[in-house]
């Protein structure tokens, strides 16, 4: 059984999305307060956080960052009434991994969490083989246990960097569009924000690269968009 979290403040939507999310077999917790849901975040386990971004006390955007900042790593799904590209692009670059804008269909909500409950599965079914781990000069990288290693010390990475990475080493030397990579990664089609994925690479270098100036591991092929460095394979 799945352990989900919402932290809404509108009771019809959170008694919706309670009732379709135990008809796939989920534990709902409840919060319609954005501090008391950010609480429960950081005290319990769960699967997936469904956050929406207009709460009283904390919004949603801040949970999400300040969830990340804490090594959080649970799937986050954002809800709002919002429109504007830009709380989309802010949803999804505070370390969401998916967006749905209100008002939404059942159908709709109830396949991104499943495709979310599918990925995770996916991961943790990983073996432990060989083929999991990938080793480059001073990084190393294992998918089933989710961890990277730079230079002797373990990197913190969100979850939607991980894949990022772990998807362009393996596969050195292929470059990916941004449009694909939302499609693969995110695995849904986030027409227009393709600029997402630029924030997600930038933080990503941020954190393997020595020389953010000349990186090493992740690199841009112009005009298309980005690639793992098939020299140091």
């Amino acid at each position: 059984m799945k352990k989900v979290l919402i932290v809404e403040d509108d009771k019809n939507i959170l008694e919706l999305l309670e009732i379709h999310l135990k008809d796939l077999y989920c534990e709902v917790t409840m919060q319609e307060n954005g501090r008391l849901g950010y609480e429960t975040a950081l005290s319990e386990t769960f699967d997936l956080i469904i956050l929406d971004i207009n709460l009283p006390e904390k919004d949603g955007l801040d949970i999400c960052r300040d969830l990340r900042a804490n090594k959080i790593k649970t799937p986050i799904m954002m809800l709002t009434a919002r429109t504007e590209e830009i709380d989309k692009i802010l949803g999804l670059e505070t370390g969401a991994d998916d967006y749905l804008t209100k008002p939404f269909s059942v159908r709709e909500f109830i396949a991104r969490v499943k495709a979310i409950f599918r990925r995770m599965e996916m991961s943790s079914s990983s073996s432990d083989e060989e083929d999991d781990k990938l080793e480059f000069e001073g990084l190393k990288i294992e998918k089933s246990k989710r961890k990277v290693i730079k230079s002797g010390e373990r990197l913190e990475l969100t979850p939607k960097e991980f894949d990022l990475l772990y998807l362009l080493a393996s596969n050195p030397g292929k470059s990916y569009t941004r449009e694909r990579l939302l499609s693969i990664v995110w695995g849904y089609e986030f027409n227009g924000y393709e600029h997402t994925v630029n924030s997600h690479v930038n933080r990503l270098r941020a954190k393997i690269e020595e020389d953010l100036n000349n990186p090493k591991y992740i690199l841009t092929t112009w005009g298309i968009g980005y690639r793992f460095n098939d020299e140091i394979v």
